[in-house]
């Protein structure tokens, strides 16, 4: 394998990134915000994404990845919503 600086120097950028989204990701989920909390998950594939692309030789599982996260990521926390709702007892007046 050839050694190149430059993938060096972008893959720890990204890596870099991700993190902050990673950061991001967990304000958002703890503060119940489904769209930003899906919306960083899904930018986490997609900054972490090149770093695999040497594994990967058709990029449209990438895109894959990146719904998968969004859908999963609003999916779960919209029913931890519902969830927290129905577990909440109603005042009575």
């Amino acid at each position: 394998m050839e050694f190149s600086f430059v993938t060096f120097f972008l893959i720890m950028v990204a890596m870099a990134v991700a993190d902050v989204c990673w950061t991001l990701y967990f304000i958002d989920v703890d503060e119940r915000r489904a769209h930003a909390a899906a919306f960083w998950s899904a930018m986490i594939i997609l900054v972490t994404a090149f770093t695999v692309t040497n594994y990967v030789e058709n990029k449209i599982y990438i895109a894959a990845a990146f719904l998968g996260a969004y859908l999963g990521t609003y999916g779960t926390i919209e029913w931890k919503k519902k969830m927290e709702a129905k577990s909440k007892p109603e005042l009575i007046d």
